[in-house]
């Protein structure tokens, strides 16, 4: 039996649907990609605080989200030492961080060499790893969510979307709020 109805879509707050359209702009650029970070603010603030922004949000919904990439994020080997001396004016109604990282078994982190630099060749290396990239978004009233694409499965459809996968991200952006 088919069905003329059509498929059904699962519905998106508006933290949702900001952040898949920025996980989705940032795939757009392809792999390997340093960190990006992005404030996120409604559509109506930005209009009335820039000007001439306001031509590109007509006809978008004004209670929406949109993000604003912040260029120029100096390089570090740390995120969280980075995300820890950030913080956001009040305009700012929350942000946003595309970071991509190497997810490999458990057992492959065991016999790991000390020093750093080598155990990231290690794992970079191991032929079990898996290229993943992640978006994590918060908003300062507590809303997160997490993106999850997959390197071996890069297709918008294949986005894994939750509120806990990466816990201690959505943490530190939060602090960056406060």
């Amino acid at each position: 039996m088919t069905s003329s109805q059509p498929p059904i879509r699962p519905v998106l707050t508006p933290l949702m649907s900001c952040a898949v359209d920025t996980e989705q702009h940032v795939a757009a650029a392809g792999w390997d990609q340093a960190p990006r970070l992005f404030a996120i603010a409604r559509n109506a603030d930005i209009a009335r605080r820039e000007p001439a922004l306001a031509e590109q949000l007509a006809g978008v919904d004004p209670d929406a989200y949109s993000t604003i990439e912040q260029e120029g994020m100096p390089p570090t080997s740390s995120i969280e030492s980075m995300l820890g001396r950030l913080a956001w004016p009040d305009e700012v109604d929350g942000v946003a961080l595309s970071i991509e990282r190497i997810v490999v078994p458990p057992e492959a982190e065991q016999d790991l060499p000390e020093d750093p630099d080598q155990a990231s060749e290690a794992l970079a290396a191991h032929p079990d790893r898996e290229d993943v990239r992640l978006l994590v978004a918060v908003l300062r009233d507590g809303e997160a969510v997490c993106l999850l694409r997959q390197r071996k499965h890069d297709s918008d459809d294949k986005v894994a979307i939750g509120n806990d996968i990466a816990p201690g991200l959505v943490e530190a952006l939060r602090a960056t709020l406060s």
